[in-house]
């Protein structure tokens, strides 16, 4: 059995094998792209892995909101495939969550409501726009912002 390790600073030169792992885990090379896109436009503010003896098993990424500003979303979390469903995701996105709200900063994400509220994140307050769907934007971490439109970095490409 595969014990992942603690969630940590992605590395420089993990960026190949964390690309193999967006791809296995989506299924396709979109989120690899985003990511790489997200890279050269400096976008980024963190990346994270979940390593194991057998090497990275799991990934997120922050990146800086265009608006509201000072806001971070969360996106691409992945998990390697054999390893979905044993609660390694939902303890990475709870881990940063938390930091979220000890740190002050307001997180953002996108996708699967039942998913990110087990893991700390509320759905987002009325008010906002966003040109992708707002009943499944979620938020963690002190909302600071008045209600306004969500602007992602143009590596979105929303």
């Amino acid at each position: 059995m595969i014990r992942p390790d603690f969630l940590r600073d992605m590395r420089r030169g993990e960026e190949p094998e964390v690309a193999a792992l967006l791809a296995q885990a989506f299924g396709g090379k979109d989120e690899a792209r985003l990511v790489e896109a997200l890279r050269k436009s400096r976008a980024i503010a963190g990346e994270m892995v979940l390593p194991s003896k057998d090497g990275v098993v799991g990934y997120l990424a922050l990146a800086a909101m265009t608006a509201p500003k000072g806001w971070l979303c969360l996106a691409p979390v992945a998990i390697r495939p054999d390893l979905q469903g044993l609660g390694h995701g939902r303890r990475m996105v709870g881990m940063i969550t938390e930091w979220g709200r000890l740190s002050g900063n307001t997180l953002v994400v996108l996708g699967d409501p039942a998913f990110y509220t087990r893991c700390g994140f509320t759905p987002i307050s009325d008010g906002f726009t966003s040109p992708y769907p707002i009943d499944h934007t979620l938020t963690a971490g002190p909302a600071k912002a008045a209600p306004s439109a969500l602007i992602y970095p143009k590596a979105f490409g929303g």
